[in-house]
C-alpha cells in the first residue's frame, strides 16, 4: 500500500467546513482523523454559540442534520491545542497538532507559515494557507489511507467548495 497523504483544503465558511467534516465522516473516517486550523479569533467568532451553550455535547438531540455537522465541526475544535504564536493565534486540532506538540513547533518555527511547514506543507503552499486562516478562514486536514483515497478526498473538498486543495 503507498504511503498516505495529507490532503488540505482551506474553507471560506463555516458551513463549507462543517459539510466537508460531514462528507469525510461519511467516507469512513473519524473526527479523529480530520486536523482543524483555525485562528483563535476565527474560534471565538464561529463557535462562541457552541462554547456557551455545549451544543457539541448534545450533537444527537434534535435529528437536524446541520445541527450534528456543526457539533461534529464544534467537537474537533474545541479539543484543539491553542497555540500561541507570534501576532495571531492558531487553533490546531487533530492528528496535525499531535504531531506539532511532538516535534516542539510552536513560536519558535516561525508562526503559522512554521508551524504547517511542521505539519508537511510545503512553504509555497504555507504562505497561501496563512493568508487565509489570517482572514478568517477554516484549513481542513485528512490523512488519507491510500493514493486513491487521497485522489477522492481531494474532489470531495473541491466539490464542497474548498479553495488551494491539494496532497502532499
Amino acid at each position: 500500500m503507498s504511503k498516505a497523504k495529507l490532503v488540505t483544503g482551506l474553507f471560506k465558511t463555516r458551513v463549507a467546513a462543517e459539510a466537508a467534516v460531514d462528507a469525510i465522516i461519511k467516507r469512513g473516517y473519524t473526527r479523529d482523523d480530520i486536523s482543524v486550523l483555525m485562528s483563535d479569533a476565527t474560534k471565538s467568532k464561529e463557535f462562541a454559540v457552541e462554547t456557551r451553550t455545549h451544543a457539541a455535547d448534545g450533537a444527537g438531540i434534535g435529528g437536524a442534520v446541520g445541527g450534528a455537522v456543526g457539533a461534529a465541526l464544534a467537537a474537533i475544535a474545541a479539543v484543539g491545542t491553542s497555540i500561541a504564536l507570534p501576532g495571531i493565534g492558531l487553533i490546531i486540532a487533530g492528528p496535525i497538532a499531535a504531531a506539532l506538540a511532538g516535534a516542539g513547533a510552536g513560536g519558535a518555527t516561525g508562526g503559522i507559515i512554521g508551524a504547517l511547514i511542521g505539519a508537511g506543507i510545503p512553504e509555497h503552499r504555507a504562505k497561501v494557507y496563512d493568508a487565509g486562516l489570517r482572514g478568517g478562514g477554516i484549513l481542513l486536514g485528512v490523512e488519507s489511507r491510500s493514493d486513491e483515497d487521497a485522489d477522492k478526498l481531494e474532489e470531495l473538498l473541491e466539490d464542497i467548495g474548498a479553495e488551494h486543495v491539494r496532497q502532499e
